[in-house]
């Protein structure tokens, strides 16, 4: 089993993706970490030097070459934006939870995070509306979708059961 989290910036996809994995006895998989190894850049010198798209890309490069590992991979916050790497995840068994957290929650635990170039250079209000833009995209290229406005602990707990429930 593969399963992909996804989710708006902060929603806690890296802190409850290691849980989730360490209690199910799976590998842990980060796509921004991969990418930064593969560039031998961080993700704002990337952005910077490389652009948005060129990330996109390579983070859409990154998530296809997850497909097949028994493994929690949490995505970044733009990889299941994108259509054909959602539907190429689904088409090969993998699955997509969407980790849904109010977005007050998730500006708190991101604003002022130098490491996530789109919150830096985004007013609250224009993070809000990126937030309610990809909000529908999230829910279509997903599977389950789980309310995780609660500790990390009880965030994965309730995905797990989700996906118990999903079998």
């Amino acid at each position: 089993m593969t399963l992909y989290l996804c989710g708006f910036m902060g929603c806690g996809k890296t802190t409850v993706g290691k849980i989730i994995a360490k209690k199910l006895g799976l590998a842990y998989l980060d796509s921004d970490e991969e990418i930064v190894i593969k560039e031998n850049m961080t993700i704002p010198e990337i952005f910077d030097k490389m652009g948005e798209p060129y990330f996109r890309k390579s983070e859409a490069e990154t998530i296809k070459n997850f497909i097949g590992h028994k493994a929690v991979v949490s995505c970044g916050g733009g990889a299941m934006l994108n259509s054909d790497t959602a539907k190429s995840v689904s088409e090969n068994g993998g699955i997509i939870v969407f980790i849904d957290v109010p977005f007050e929650v998730c500006y708190e635990r991101i604003k002022g995070d130098s490491n996530r170039p789109i919150a830096v250079q985004s007013t609250k209000e224009q993070l809000l509306e990126r937030y309610n833009q990809r909000y529908p995209i999230y829910l279509k290229n997903s599977e389950i979708r789980v309310e995780c406005d609660c500790s990390p602990m009880e965030s994965a707990e309730k995905i797990i059961s989700a996906i118990k429930l999903r079998r």
